[in-house]
């Protein structure tokens, strides 16, 4: 008697478990997708540094690219050559982000002293 009561009671619990896990995951709210990509001729020896919101988010480096999700909301996203041996400022850009959507960028130079961010289509492959 005993032991059915305590595998009533484990069932319960799992069953209990579980719906408030898929309540947590449908309410979650998805963010969008950021893809930052370097123009070819960025330069073999930079690093991209892209911050969002402050806190750096990753140093990308000649062949790589950043692909992430960001929550949705407004967010800031600066960019500078890594090494800044020339002291060149950041570039900031607002990105009002949008569940489901994804935001495309390519980090190119400007006037040889600004690495500015230019939305962009994926290229494909």
């Amino acid at each position: 008697m005993r032991s059915r009561f305590a595998s009533a009671s484990k069932i319960f619990l799992i069953l209990v478990f579980v719906g408030v896990v898929s309540l947590g995951t449908a309410g979650a709210q998805p963010g969008g997708r950021l893809i930052v990509l370097r123009a070819p001729n960025f330069g073999w020896n930079l690093a991209l540094n892209l911050k969002i919101d402050g806190r750096t988010a990753a140093n990308v480096v000649q062949g790589r690219r950043y692909d992430h999700f960001l929550p949705a909301g407004r967010h800031v996203l600066t960019v500078s050559a890594v090494p800044n041996n020339y002291f060149y400022q950041p570039v900031s850009t607002v990105l009002n982000v949008r569940s489901g959507q994804t935001y495309v960028f390519t980090a190119k130079w400007q006037n040889t002293d600004r690495v500015v961010l230019v939305p962009s289509a994926l290229p494909p492959g």
